[in-house]
């Protein structure tokens, strides 16, 4: 008996979820340890689809991985999990039933940390074990990340003899995250040599339907669906699924209608669902022609830059921008007072940090708009990872897009505990590299979800670079990694070492992104002793801390002796680099606008003496 000779006569139904019938046991609970401490739980469960009409059922592995495991502490127990959950399918499934060794994607729609190689190693361990134990084919699925499908696909057809089933999780009907259209996708799994290709989860049949309809008939593979039960309900503090089994009967015979061949149910379908989809497919047989519906094209309007990106002035000439963070009260004539007189000064852009050291301060956004309409001075907004969810970030990238505020750092963000409400949660959906990629995403037209936004934002992106580690080498790596994501250009920590700027530049001269490299004027003793001792990333040598020493309890002088400090870090760095990165002390835009004068003086000799 042969999976895919029985799909080139039949419609088989596969079962539905297992998570959905075991989630009375806890949401964080690790479902895969089951297949070991309560199997009998996990054979019921396959019983029960089978007797409500199931011809194929999946093992319950779909996180029996090392990554995945790991999270609990279960990561030397892949190989057990594993063969047991084969076990248990075997001695529950009917003569006539197909057994699937399930491999769920890692990516998932919230990125990870793991690497392409380590996702390799994990993929091929699980696939070796459910292999030794005689599975009836594989079940990729759940990959919204098209290179991890693919790539696991490779695997399966290189390691395994049996049929592999790969199916994409869409967030959007008929478009990958990364704006890929389905049919498209499809094509190349089936190139790669996929037996069976398909959705599953995240839909529900309605807009699952509707992505079929846009996918032509494979050459040389079968389809298959998944379908959610639904959209996703909240009530009273648990997260449901509709009550729609019956809804299945039409659905099933729909999917038909669109060349399926194997339907099944995902995250909120149980036996009902199961039941209906096989009462729903009775006497159907498989279609072998079909009529595409065109998807509906929607063509991304690119917008212009009104200024040239500042990642492009730092290629051609010196700049200069100015960190003056928005104020922590609803007073804000000192804070526009000093944007004025940067601005009046000369910088190039007033970049204000998104409540830094996890402290509540005025909006950015607010303060950029305001900053760019009435006085117009040219905004550059930080976005931290820490306070707004995927869906707080999308809508924030969409608002600055609509003000027409273009320049952008990407930043992880302090971690809230630092800041005046510990309690508070950090969010952390994305990393900074995660942030990089989707705001370049946007330029492209494309949403997070790969939906398309009908216009091409044109936001440039910074990236933070704290060259005060120990390690440089592996901070310029990270640096690449940036690159990759698509930063633009960096803006540094202060330095408050000439040795630190040439040591900077040595290590990163190969780079082609610019580096504005951060200065930070002092205003007192007492302050350069905190920032030495207690700001994370930022470390001041023993010659500038004694110098501000001998200024204690004289301001002018230490006015004095701060100025002179930056200067000569302005003129080592201004040596190496075009970007200068000014960060205001406190409210104390006076230093910064001094330093951005002397910069601008410096500028004005040089050319008078024929230098520039």
């Amino acid at each position: 008996m042969d999976l895919l000779e029985t799909l080139q006569n039949r419609i088989l139904v596969a079962d539905g979820a297992m998570g959905t019938l075991l989630y009375a046991y806890g949401a964080d609970t690790c479902y895969e340890e089951f297949n070991l401490t309560h199997p009998d739980d996990i054979h019921a469960i396959h019983r029960f689809y089978i007797e409500a009409g199931a011809d194929v059922i999946q093992t319950n592995t779909y996180s029996a991985n090392y990554i995945k495991l790991a999270q609990y502490g279960l990561e030397e127990k892949v190989s057990d999990i594993n063969k047991e959950a084969v076990r248990i399918a075997k001695q529950a499934a009917n003569p006539s039933t197909f057994i699937l060794g399930t491999v769920g994607g890692i990516r998932g729609h919230r990125k990870t940390e793991a690497t392409l190689p380590e996702i390799k190693r994990t993929f091929r361990e699980q696939i070796f074990h459910l292999l030794s134990e005689g599975v009836d084919a594989l079940l990729l699925e759940t990959y919204f990340d098209a290179e991890e499908l693919f790539t696991v696909v490779d695997i399966a057809k290189k390691e395994a003899d049996v049929p592999v089933i790969a199916q994409f999780s869409l967030v959007e009907p008929g478009v990958l995250q990364n704006g890929t259209p389905v049919a498209q996708a499809f094509k190349e799994l089936e190139n790669r040599g996929a037996d069976v290709i398909g959705l599953n989860c995240r839909l529900g049949p309605h807009h699952m339907i509707q992505s079929f309809e846009e996918i032509p008939l494979p050459e040389h593979a079968y389809l298959s669906a998944y379908p959610n039960a639904s959209l996703l309900d909240y009530e009273d503090g648990r997260v449901t699924f509709t009550n729609n089994a019956d809804y299945f009967k039409t659905c099933a015979a729909k999917l038909v209608e669109q060349c399926v061949r194997l339907i099944g149910g995902c995250c909120g379908t149980t036996p009902a669902h199961v039941k209906a989809i096989a009462e729903g497919i009775k006497g159907l047989a498989p279609v072998t022609e079909k009529t595409v519906r065109p998807p509906k094209i929607e063509i991304a309007v690119t917008a212009q830059h009104r200024e040239p990106p500042l990642h492009e002035i730092a290629k051609k000439r010196r700049s200069i921008i100015v960190e003056f963070d928005t104020p922590k009260t609803l007073r804000t004539e000192r804070f526009f007072e000093g944007a004025k007189a940067l601005h009046d000064a000369g910088i190039d852009a007033l970049t204000m940090a998104d409540n830094s050291l996890a402290s509540p301060r005025i909006s950015n956004i607010a303060i950029a708009a305001i900053l760019k309409e009435k006085h117009g001075i040219r905004p550059l907004v930080h976005i931290t990872c820490r306070d707004r969810n995927l869906i707080g970030l999308q809508s924030h990238l969409m608002g600055l897009a609509a003000l027409g505020i273009d320049q952008v750092l990407a930043v992880t963000g302090d971690p809230s505990k630092i800041g005046d409400f510990p309690g508070a949660t950090s969010v952390y959906d994305l990393s900074s590299m995660d942030l990089i990629a989707m705001i370049k995403q946007f330029n492209e037209g494309i949403s997070y979800s790969g939906k398309s936004l009908q216009r091409k934002s044109n936001f440039s992106v910074a990236a933070a670079f704290n060259p005060n580690v120990r390690n440089l080498d592996k901070a310029v790596g990270r640096l690449e990694r940036k690159i990759r994501s698509g930063a633009d250009y960096f803006i540094t920590q202060p330095v408050f070492s000439e040795g630190k700027i040439l040591q900077v530049h040595e290590a990163t001269k190969h780079l082609d992104a610019p580096i504005y490299l951060g200065i930070m004027p002092l205003t007192s003793y007492r302050n350069a002793n905190f920032l030495h001792n207690e700001v994370p990333g930022i470390t001041l040598t023993d010659e500038i801390l004694t110098a501000m020493e001998k200024t204690q309890g004289d301001p002018l002088k230490a006015r004095e002796e701060s100025l002179a400090i930056s200067r000569s870090l302005i003129d080592a760095a201004l040596g190496y680099f075009n970007g200068i990165y000014l960060i205001t002390p406190l409210d104390r835009y006076d230093l910064t606008v001094e330093c951005t004068r002397y910069i601008h003086a410096k500028e004005e000799k040089a050319r008078g003496a024929g230098i520039v």
